[in-house]
């Protein structure tokens, strides 16, 4: 949803590399309007589901910039191309419902034509987070907590959606130029869903799609096996703290062979609190991340409250069975902020005894 120019010459070449005639692709830059009502003006980007145009909406007042994605089903017979339509239609609306978010693109419209499918979203103008680090250079700790502080609660409202986006990373997240706030784009359900459908119904079976939706050194062992979960989203946006803090992506890193977990601390000093979360995050295993963006969160919003709590526990040195924190027992009461506070002392402990000795 960013800039993207491209010369004639490359949109004439994309015309004749797709496998589907592309009618988008033979208005852009024309006078002819598509459905009389949509100027195309160039090519934002393509891939195997699709292509997507920049266009204006003449019928709208001040002709608007919105975006239109075309998206190519793998139908081959009347009975696959129903199901599609069902199937695409029922994802549309969830992109409609999550655009109602103001830092997910709105779905303007959908529709059919000639057998393919269309989408027609908001266009934000912005950069998207990889363009930033290429410019401006990598993220502060603070910059990278800041990021955390913004984007986890739209995990949060994507995820009580019942969505999973399924390709969290630097190129879909844009900064919105009029505001600097960060915007989500680029949702897999509809892919994958319509990919999913026509596939199972050319092959006459309902078997689990084989349509790998995300991006490799993103995308978590789960959801390479095709089996994504919410936590599948955390896992990725691990990965995009990373990017942003190291300028290294996925595949710049090492793994321990041992536990499969990344190796990234040796690239870049950040504190022990933020790496702890980064490390939760991108855990191999779906049992030891965090349950939910909002636990993940939570988790973040602490930091600034530790020294607080911290002193609402004693802190006269003790000796013996005394120097050890209190514990509650069955039927004792401790209060809630002396139970944070525990929680706080044991973490930190855990941080310092887990501490890299480089």
């Amino acid at each position: 949803m960013h800039k993207n120019h491209a010369s004639g010459g490359q949109l004439l070449n994309f015309n004749r590399e797709v496998q589907h005639p592309s009618q988008l692709g033979q208005l852009c830059g024309s006078d002819r309007l598509f459905r009389d009502r949509y100027a195309i003006h160039r090519l934002l980007g393509r891939g195997g589901f699709g292509v997507t145009f920049l266009a204006q909406d003449i019928t709208q007042p001040e002709s608007p910039y919105c975006v239109i994605k075309q998206l190519f089903p793998k139908a081959s017979d009347e009975a696959a191309l129903k199901r599609a339509r069902k199937c695409f239609a029922r994802e549309a609306k969830t992109l409609h419902q999550l655009g109602n978010h103001s830092q997910i693109p709105a779905l303007f419209d959908y529709f059919e034509a000639e057998g393919e499918f269309y989408l027609v979203q908001e266009y934000v103008e912005g950069m998207t987070l990889t363009k930033e680090i290429r410019r401006y250079g990598t993220f502060s700790e603070t910059k990278v907590k800041l990021f955390l502080s913004e984007i986890l609660p739209l995990l949060q409202f994507i995820h009580y959606q019942g969505v999973i986006h399924r390709d969290i990373k630097p190129p879909n997240i844009l900064r919105r130029q009029s505001d600097r706030k960060l915007v989500l784009i680029d949702f897999g359900a509809v892919k994958e869903k319509l990919a999913e459908t026509t596939a199972a119904l050319d092959q006459q079976t309902t078997t689990t799609s084989t349509n790998f939706v995300g991006t490799l050194g993103f995308a978590p062992p789960e959801q390479l096996s095709l089996r994504p979960v919410y936590g599948s989203d955390l896992y990725a946006l691990g990965i995009t703290c990373i990017y942003l803090l190291t300028g290294r992506t996925p595949l710049q890193l090492q793994t321990n062979p041992e536990t499969g977990e990344i190796c990234w601390r040796n690239f870049i000093q950040v504190g022990d609190y933020l790496a702890e979360i980064i490390d939760k995050l991108i855990k191999p295993s779906t049992r030891e991340r965090y349950r939910s963006a909002k636990e993940a969160l939570h988790t973040l919003d602490l930091e600034g409250h530790i020294d607080s709590l911290a002193n609402c526990m004693m802190t006269k040195p003790l000796s013996g069975k005394e120097s050890r924190p209190p514990v509650e027992e069955p039927g004792q009461y401790l209060p809630p902020a002396v139970r944070t506070a525990i929680a706080i002392r044991n973490r930190l402990a855990r941080m310092k005894q887990n501490r890299p000795s480089w």
